[in-house]
């Protein structure tokens, strides 16, 4: 049995955004094909996703010099065991997919909180004499987002740093298997949101068919 974390930064649901009704396409049909995995589900709009601040800083550093977790503040406490519970959750995971639109030529910044909570060493990664090594070598990811324009090739491919980011943090975790799907257009082509939002949908059934 496979452990699946369904990541969304959408602060809507699926009946009113392009990339959580693809999302939702895809977690029904990977259901369906994988009916004895485990699936869980983060709605990181809903969840305390602490961001790296002074409290977080000052108890990393007080249980880095040997203080216990009791000894810290209530607001460090809170922060640093959330941090580690993503994390540790994070890992024990097999499959990963990320749900987001393109907001800013990004994504929203609470999967940017999300991704610096799991950023951490001896976890997700660890340092050696030659650099940073990824610790998650047998994890696969996916991230569909969508792009109200198109991004994905031609003079505006470059605009688009979401996925991009995302990708590089896949490989600092040393996961070798990161995949797109990207619902892009729908502003752009109006006349053709409907067919760019089912050939969508189509590509997520297919592909969480294999995942």
């Amino acid at each position: 049995m496979a452990k699946l974390l369904y990541i969304t930064a959408h602060p809507h649901d699926e009946t009113a955004s392009y990339s959580m009704a693809v999302g939702k396409a895809f977690i029904d049909a990977y259901r369906s094909s994988h009916p004895g995995d485990e699936i869980t589900t983060l709605d990181l709009y809903s969840l305390n996703i602490p961001h790296i601040d002074a409290d977080v800083f000052s108890g990393w550093g007080k249980l880095r010099s040997g203080q216990s977790l009791e000894q810290l503040s209530s607001e460090e406490k809170a922060k640093v065991t959330q941090i580690a519970e993503l994390t540790d959750q994070f890992v024990a995971g097999d499959k990963y997919v990320f749900v987001t639109p393109m907001w800013n030529f990004s994504y929203p910044p609470i999967m940017k909180a999300y991704i610096d909570s799991i950023c951490t060493a001896g976890k997700t990664f660890k340092y050696t004499d030659t650099g940073a090594v990824g610790l998650l070598t047998d994890k696969k990811a996916l991230h569909i987002q969508a792009r109200g324009g198109v991004y994905s090739e031609g003079p505006t491919a470059e605009m688009e740093v979401g996925h991009r980011h995302l990708s590089m943090i896949m490989k600092f975790f040393g996961v070798p298997s990161f995949e797109g799907i990207f619902v892009e257009g729908h502003n752009q082509y109006p006349d053709r949101k409907e067919q760019i939002k089912q050939d969508a949908i189509r590509r997520a059934q297919d592909i969480a068919a294999a995942f």
